[in-house]
């Protein structure tokens, strides 16, 4: 088994962004501009900031639920399969027994 813990797209999109963001806030607040522009800038970048949070995130959920629907379907594949194969082998003990 893999001790491997590495990151997924979404999740290293995220941290690039939030360290960009982190550039541009420090970037802004050591400006030589007003105190008024400096925050309306800041607020503009947060709010960026929090809709892209937002569509990492549901990308995130998305790739997750089509996981763990494909999980589900080879478990009930495998499950059937295995049923089927099942029968099969007491199709032959009985045929065979007679």
């Amino acid at each position: 088994m893999s001790d491997e813990r590495g990151f997924g797209g979404a999740a290293l999109a995220l941290v690039f962004l939030l360290g960009g963001a982190f550039g541009a806030l420090t970037a802004l607040i050591n400006a030589p501009e007003s105190g008024r522009r400096t925050r309306v800038r800041i607020r503009r970048l947060t709010e960026d900031l929090q809709e892209r949070a937002g569509d990492v995130a549901g990308e995130v959920r998305e790739r997750v639920d089509d996981a763990i629907d494909q999980g589900r379907d080879s478990v009930l594949s495998a499950f059937e399969a295995g049923k089927d194969a099942f029968k099969r082998e007491r199709e032959k003990l009985t045929s065979s027994s007679d």
